[in-house]
């Protein structure tokens, strides 16, 4: 139960980041804005580090694929999106896309077995649950 609540907590809290990181970019620009945002997250980060788990950053050379690294180059083009998205589309029709295209894209990663992660089997009722996803979202944007 507390893996639910943490998913919809991280869904409300995206919406109301990309929210606020179109306001700013407003004011300043989209890459003033996107730096900000991974600035004040780095800031977080690095303090609840300092208060919690203090493990050496070395550690990051064990990792055994490199290329996962690549995990904060893609959320600066995580908050670029969002934030372009939600200016042109506007919040609740751009969430809904962006929880399509994560769910879709997710779904693909299981049933391949991408980047490390447990193969699932094909099954119909996933792809009609993702049909009637896209379904909804046609419905809620006429």
């Amino acid at each position: 139960m507390s893996g639910v609540m943490i998913a919809l907590i991280s869904g409300a809290l995206m919406s109301i980041q990309g929210v606020f990181n179109t306001e700013v970019t407003k004011a300043t620009s989209l890459w003033v804005s996107t730096s900000f945002v991974q600035l004040t997250a780095l800031i977080v980060c690095l303090l609840a580090w300092a208060f919690t788990d203090r493990q050496s950053f070395l550690t990051l050379m064990e990792v055994p694929n490199k290329w996962t690294l690549l995990g904060g180059v893609i959320g600066a083009f995580i908050t670029v999106t969002v934030v372009r998205s939600m200016a042109d589309l506007g919040p609740a029709r751009a969430a809904m896309l962006i929880v399509i295209a994560q769910l879709i894209v997710a779904w693909v990663i299981e049933l391949f077995g991408w980047f490390g992660v447990e193969r699932t089997a094909f099954e119909w009722r996933k792809l009609m649950g993702m049909g009637i996803a896209i379904i909804g979202v046609i419905v809620f944007k006429w």
